[in-house]
């Protein structure tokens, strides 16, 4: 706690400005690029899910002009669509403002369906796993094994080391500097006694909770 790692994830999302130092994507600062460009690229989750006064699918489809194929999709993959469709009027069922109504597990899901709005090039995730519970926590690294079958870069903050199975480097911050860098297994030998850390089998297809067969939203 308290190592910055959370700031850093603000400042690759754009939300912070660096005080030195610039932050880059496609070599191009993030300072220069236009807001309404930057975030069909970049997903965010952040630690403290703040969902608004709106409908669902308004809170997943980030209040802008909505595709409910998009919308949808991404509630899938996120395994939040059948808690969304036995709402009473589903997608189109009013939440409160930072998500009244709803458990943090919940919350932290429809969060996390925001994040893969659109499928993102970046999805950067700050404790994604912190209100899930066993279950939850083992579909959320399908989802990360699946966005990275995709191409899609995953930046992820993480205490546990059950997340860090999904990862392929890791790296250790400590008062707001990187202690090490590596990849992952070498990270791993460093900070914890030797072990096996298993890896699953990379999916392919959406990890929806109706099964496979969900095609990938475009990006426009």
């Amino acid at each position: 706690s308290g190592a910055g790692k959370s700031t850093l994830a603000q400042l690759l999302a754009g939300i912070r400005y660096p005080d030195g130092g610039t932050v880059r994507l496609d070599d191009i600062e993030l300072l220069n690029w236009p807001r309404e460009k930057l975030g069909p690229y970049i997903g965010y989750l952040p630690q403290d899910v703040e969902l608004f006064a709106g409908s669902v699918a308004e809170n997943i489809g980030r209040f802008s002009k909505q595709d409910s194929e998009a919308v949808m999709l991404a509630a899938r993959i996120a395994g939040v669509h059948e808690l969304i469709a036995g709402l009473p009027q589903a997608y189109e069922t009013r939440i409160g403002e930072r998500g009244l109504g709803l458990s943090g597990g919940e919350r932290q899901r429809i969060g996390l369906a925001r994040a893969l709005y659109g499928m993102p090039t970046i999805v950067i995730l700050d404790e994604p796993n912190a209100n899930l519970d066993a279950e939850g926590e083992q579909h959320l690294l399908r989802v990360v094994a699946y966005l990275k079958s995709q191409g899609t870069t995953v930046i992820f903050i993480a205490h546990r080391p059950s997340m860090l199975q999904s990862a392929d480097r890791i790296i250790l911050m400590r008062d707001g500097m990187i202690e090490d860098d590596g990849p992952r297994d070498e990270i791993m030998r460093k900070v914890t006694r030797p072990r096996s850390v298993p890896i699953e089998q990379t999916p392919t297809e959406p990890p929806g909770e109706d099964g496979p067969g969900h095609p990938r939203a475009q990006q426009g």
